[in-house]
């Protein structure tokens, strides 16, 4: 007998909210109001309309759950410190999927990745409700009468004697197509010590330091240029064109050449969506008054391949993209509840969700870059990106300033979503910032913990810092990156955020932050 209640069998309520206001309906396999039907069979949720515009669906299940019952859900995009169990909270948004645990048994509750909508849930003692964003940015959505899957449904339950196991499990039959990097990726990248203020002199340094920290190692390590390169950066702008960089670095493609004879892999960040090419038209923006790119429009789609085609034709084999949800939401994640758009965002093409448009976006960086380079997702949907990069930034920014904030990002995020990694890409949990700001015990600790840990490894080295004695360890923990293939498990996380105790194989190890 299952503790937790089913999501597989019809909801007994669903909400469809129009343009003409909410109206609440009998549940079942199959919904008819109006010119709209909404149907929910083996776990497959459709919806048709003809002329309404639809802004959100909600399905609601209304079946007890444990009084004991805590709660683990995902976030939208990168994690901000707030992964952690908790008890009922009925306004807790959890995107894509949850997590149950009542005594000995775990739930898994959540949608296969890449749907049409964007899905969140709630809970509480009653009930579990689906909420489904199928907006077109703030606008109700035309389907003109097409059928659009909002998405598939999955629910399980699990002993949960070995949760972390468990959670792999349920994850694995959400995944749809996952894509992982060729190698084991790991490096340097220069953000945390440059804040977006280098020089091509100063990249080349970091790759020679690299270089020599590496040799010998046969999976040679990448050598990332972060915010900074780009051809106009100033106070409140950091955006494109992305066609050449600024003086100080020179022609990009002898960039990449000099990085890749010192036996360094060239890698580069951009900001697809922000743009001031006085090429493009003010109708390929969101706001004719802005700079924000449309990404509804295929117009748009195109210039973006062109740059991807450039970067890797410049000789950058991995490429790093940023501010993108941001960008099409005008919204960080915090910010979104089950309401996950700003509704003063409008795009061209309201025949299309968000999600679509989303994934439009994604799926034309991928493809563009025809497998020449890895595709490293930063401030991107996760679940909408399943398929379309090898490796996801899956917290926001650590730092080289201050280690209360890497604690509460970097290992917070590392511990949460670690279920994640090598199910639906590599998860990137952000950079060592290694700087004469941060306690080199606490940096030593986090350059360990991201070693061993299977997942990829980036660090930012302040040029000329490190003592030999730190170089030393830098170069061990960089060569345990470079093929190490265990994955570390979180053995604290029903009652601490950011664990100390780890599982690295068959042993446990204990990091002080």
């Amino acid at each position: 007998m299952n503790v937790f209640p089913t999501i597989l069998t019809p909801p007994r309520r669903a909400v469809i909210e129009t343009e003409n206001g909410r109206v609440c309906l009998a549940g079942g396999a199959r919904t008819v109001h109006e010119d709209m039907e909404l149907t929910c069979e083996g776990g497959k949720v459709t919806l048709t309309a003809q002329t309404a515009g639809v802004r959100f669906v909600r399905l609601c299940w209304e079946a007890p759950l444990p009084e004991n019952s805590r709660f683990l859900g995902d976030v939208w995009e990168r994690g901000y410190g707030e992964f952690e169990w908790r008890g009922f909270v009925f306004d807790r948004a959890m995107p894509w999927y949850f997590f149950a645990l009542s005594g000995e048994t775990l739930a898994g509750y959540g949608v296969k990745t890449g749907p049409d909508a964007m899905c969140s849930f709630t809970c509480d003692p009653h009930g579990i409700t689906l909420h489904l964003d199928v907006r077109s940015g703030g606008d109700p959505v035309r389907l003109n009468g097409r059928t659009l899957t909002l998405c598939d449904l999955v629910c399980e339950e699990y002993a949960a004697a070995d949760l972390y196991a468990a959670q792999r499990a349920f994850l694995r039959q959400l995944a749809r197509g996952a894509i992982f990097p060729k190698e084991k990726v790991y490096g340097f990248n220069n953000w945390y010590y440059a804040y977006g203020h280098s020089s091509r002199k100063e990249i080349l340094g970091n790759a020679a330091h690299l270089s020599r920290l590496t040799k010998g190692l046969a999976n040679r390590p990448f050598m990332v240029i972060d915010d900074g390169w780009q051809q106009h950066r100033y106070d409140g702008y950091i955006g494109g064109p992305w066609r050449q960089g600024k003086k100080e670095f020179g022609d990009m493609k002898t960039l990449a050449q000099e990085m890749a004879a010192m036996d360094v892999i060239p890698g580069i960040w951009y900001r697809p969506l922000q743009n001031r090419d006085e090429a493009l038209g003010v109708d390929l923006f969101r706001d004719k008054n802005g700079d924000i790119l449309d990404p509804s429009r295929q117009e748009v789609l195109d210039y973006i391949a062109q740059d991807v085609k450039q970067f890797c034709d410049w000789g950058y084999k991995l490429i790093k993209y940023d501010f993108s949800t941001y960008d099409i939401t005008g919204r960080w994640g915090p910010a979104m509840g089950t309401d996950f758009c700003d509704g003063k965002i409008h795009f061209a093409d309201r025949t299309k969700t968000t999600a679509e448009i989303v994934k439009g976006l994604y799926r034309t960086i991928y493809e563009a870059a025809e497998g020449r380079a890895e595709i490293l997702g930063c401030n991107c949907v996760g679940h909408l990106g399943v398929g379309y990069m090898h490796l996801n930034r899956t917290g926001d920014d650590t730092s080289g300033r201050d280690f209360s904030r890497t604690r509460r990002m970097g290992v917070n995020t590392l511990a949460f979503r670690m279920p994640q990694h090598g199910v639906f890409y590599d998860v990137d949990a952000d950079c060592v910032g290694i700087t004469e700001r941060i306690p080199w015990e606490q940096n030593e600790a986090w350059l360990k913990l991201l070693a061993l840990s299977g997942t990829p490894l980036f660090v930012s080295v302040a040029p000329d810092l490190p003592t030999d004695e730190q170089n030393e360890v830098i170069a061990k923990y960089l060569a345990d990156a470079s093929e190490r293939t265990e994955i570390a498990v979180p053995l604290d996380v029903l009652n601490y955020t950011t664990p100390e105790r780890w599982r690295i194989g068959d042993e446990t190890v204990f990091f002080r932050y």
